[in-house]
């Protein structure tokens, strides 16, 4: 198999594998809203959507790149 072919599919696998975790994050992050109200009252903050801008932020990169 080419090198070049090679990388081609890993770069895919990779994008691919970036966009189901983004996709992820997002139902998480949705499932997660009701607590996040509750522990909100309380001054309590969840990091999701720090979760959220990265895995968008890597797959944009790696999406880019094709």
């Amino acid at each position: 198999m080419d090198p070049a072919q090679t990388r081609t599919m890993e770069t895919r696998l990779h994008s691919g594998l970036l966009f189901a975790l983004y996709q992820l994050s997002l139902m998480v992050g949705i499932a997660l809203m009701p607590v996040a109200f509750v522990t909100s009252r309380f001054g309590f903050t969840l990091p999701v959507h720090r979760v959220i801008d990265r895995l968008g932020a890597a797959y944009d990169r790696t999406s880019a790149g094709e």
